[in-house]
């Protein structure tokens, strides 16, 4: 007798990363990503989209890859260049206030990503979960609770104001690295192989893919 077994659904995840920015000649950010869609976690699909460091256009082909994919959960991945590890991002803001000029040139300056949007969204993804994927892992991580004002805050804002305003179901969120050690020949600042990051980004995939309920444990800071 033939015994039959329930099997789990697909999860299908688009995992994001950015163009070089700044005069830099690579990104950990697509580095990594590239690194995991060739060998997705169990359970999961994966698609990739390389998003232009670029306001509002990277946006729209956020916006375009969410459509083409169908993905259930959506991770956007960027570079915070001087961090020491993995820093699972937990609010975007309803801000743009550039440093430095994006890839075209653009640089506003205390305007909002979106006129008369709420002043911030929350991931919809279980940050300490994540988090406590990649210390397992055996690498650092933490929640981090500003993920800047430039692109990739941006792009945080975007795809949950676009979660939040059609998407019931779709579960998204954005995620930090830190440099990769040929970005900083010096060793001034901390970075991490684009192995062990993608490593940390395959953990947060299959986390986020598995788990729906955030663990209950302590991710806060005192600044």
């Amino acid at each position: 007798m033939t015994q039959a077994y329930e099997r789990k659904p697909m999860t299908h995840v688009l995992l994001t990363g950015f163009e070089p920015f700044d005069g830099a000649g690579v990104n950990p950010s697509w580095q990594a990503v590239q690194r995991v869609a060739t060998t997705p976690p169990d359970g999961s699909s994966l698609t990739t989209a390389m998003l232009p460091v670029v306001f509002h256009d990277a946006i729209a082909r956020l916006r375009a890859a969410v459509e083409e994919s169908g993905a259930d959960v959506v991770i956007c991945v960027g570079q915070a260049g001087g961090r020491p590890g993995i820093s699972v991002e937990r609010i975007a803001i309803n801000l743009d206030d550039a440093r430095i000029p994006d890839n075209k040139g653009t640089q506003p300056v205390d305007e909002p990503v979106v006129a008369d949007g709420p002043a911030a969204y929350f991931s919809t993804l279980p940050v300490k979960a994540c988090v406590a994927a990649v210390r397992e892992a055996g690498l650092p991580a933490s929640v981090s609770h500003t993920a800047g004002t430039f692109v990739c805050n941006h792009v945080f804002y975007g795809l949950m104001h676009l979660i939040a305003s059609g998407r019931p179901g779709v579960r998204g969120g954005f995620v930090h690295v830190p440099y990769l050690p040929e970005q900083v020949p010096d060793g001034d600042k901390p970075s991490m192989p684009v192995g062990s990051i993608a490593q940390a980004l395959t953990a947060i995939v299959s986390a986020a893919a598995t788990t729906t309920s955030d663990l209950k444990e302590t991710g806060g800071s005192l600044h």
